[in-house]
């Protein structure tokens, strides 16, 4: 995968940590646990994963919060995006799959931990929806974003 077009890059919010991932990734899902929703401040976390010698950082040095005896999760210490989960005795990692470059690349394929699930998850296709543009717009704001741009460096 590595110098072609479909490269599966990404990084943090303020692009002090990027990545890429020399092989496709061979599992991609969301977790509702517990540890999962505080990890992220969201009802669940999308990951995708594989091998962890396919996971190339690209750059910056990822920080390290070990979530219970068996889990370690992957941070950028500058900006806070969540980044990995790994089991530690394990080969493999997970990265968020919204981290990537393009998060319609590994689209999950399964749920875990389903009990967790929030009761809201299942309806939220039904609440009213705006686009941000039109949301600004009616506001007379403009955004100027600090983050980092969704594109391989």
């Amino acid at each position: 995968m590595t110098g072609s077009s479909n490269r599966l890059t990404g990084g943090c919010q303020c692009g002090a940590l990027r990545y890429e991932w020399l092989e496709k990734p061979t599992h991609s899902s969301v977790c509702y646990c517990r540890m999962c929703q505080k990890a992220s401040g969201q009802p669940f976390m999308g990951l995708t994963g594989g091998e962890r010698e396919s996971l190339r950082w690209t750059r910056g040095t990822l920080s390290i919060f070990k979530s219970s005896n068996m889990v370690e999760r992957g941070f950028c210490r500058d900006c806070g995006t969540p980044l990995t989960y790994s089991f530690v005795s394990a080969g493999h990692i997970s990265v968020a799959i919204n981290s990537f470059d393009d998060p319609e690349a590994m689209p999950p394929t399964q749920q875990f931990d389903i009990e967790s699930k929030v009761s809201w998850v299942d309806g939220i296709h039904t609440l009213r929806a705006s686009k941000a543009d039109d949301w600004l717009k009616a506001k007379g704001v403009t955004l100027v974003s600090n983050q980092h741009p969704d594109k391989p460096d």
